[in-house]
């Protein structure tokens, strides 16, 4: 869905800092009836563009996981069935394709060093993975 309009945008906007915010405090801050909000929401989470509601943690609670950046290097007849396994492990939070010597970019998250350790080894033992690497975040630039 291409055709969003201001409105569409302005909705999308204040979703992205308040994904919990009320039909009628978001018609309030947009200056739109309820009505309007909710038959907009409605419709672009119908076309795809609102995929889901998500939480955003605290600096507090962040800071006690272990983060990381894996990229991977994939057999190419299997990618497909690939990512469909890492799209299955609840830490890798995020991934993308990339261009370059890695074929994937993974973010991961874990609870400690045993849970990422155990998440490395889980996509290392992935048939189809022929190689990774993997950074950890440590403090924010």
């Amino acid at each position: 869905m291409s055709n969003l309009d201001y409105r569409d945008h302005q909705l999308l906007s204040a979703l992205r800092q308040d994904g919990r915010a009320s039909i009628t405090s978001l018609a309030a801050q947009l200056d739109m009836s309820r009505v309007t909000v909710q038959t907009r929401l409605d419709r672009l989470m119908a076309a795809g563009v609102i995929r889901h509601f998500t939480v955003e943690l605290s600096d507090a609670v962040m800071n006690d996981r272990v983060r990381a950046v894996m990229m991977i290097e994939l057999q190419g007849a299997m990618s497909r069935r690939v990512i469909n396994k890492l799209r299955k492990v609840p830490q890798i939070v995020d991934l993308h394709s990339t261009n370059g010597a890695w074929d994937l970019v993974g973010t991961i998250e874990a609870e400690s060093l045993a849970d990422f350790d155990q998440v490395l080894r889980t996509v290392r033992e992935i048939e189809g993975v022929l190689n990774s690497e993997t950074c950890l975040l440590l403090n924010k630039a």
